[in-house]
């Protein structure tokens, strides 16, 4: 079974959704949104996610050994955060560093925004 790349997530396109609980998602919108949901989906890289955010920036050499997987496998997962728009890396040396990107997880926490619904009248 051959695995298929995600695109890589238009972070403008998410910005234009309103809360999902105020207005249905069109097709465009939950297209642009499901990487990021898909990326997040997977039980390694909810984990690398909640590594890299509970940190200011963090390196793979620190992230590998939390797993009990191949250094490629890691890259691979880590690939997919990225191109879900989750995190940002930078190359320092023989090391990459990754730092979670908030602009996007301001955005997903908007769309899940569910409003407090008043207390009825009495």
């Amino acid at each position: 079974m051959s695995k298929q790349a995600l695109p890589v997530v238009d972070l403008n396109a998410v910005a234009c959704c309103a809360p999902i609980a105020v207005r249905p998602l069109d097709a465009d919108q939950a297209a642009a949104v499901a990487p990021m949901f898909r990326a997040l989906g997977d039980p390694v890289r909810l984990r690398l996610m909640s590594m890299i955010a509970s940190a200011p920036e963090i390196c793979v050499c620190d992230l590998t050994p939390a797993f009990d997987l191949s250094g490629p496998t890691i890259s691979h997962h880590l690939k997919v955060l990225r191109d879900a728009g989750l995190v940002d890396s930078e190359r320092r040396g023989t090391w990459v560093w990754y730092r979670v990107r908030p602009e996007a997880f301001r955005q997903l926490g908007t769309l899940l925004d569910i409003p407090t619904a008043s207390a009825p009248a009495t």
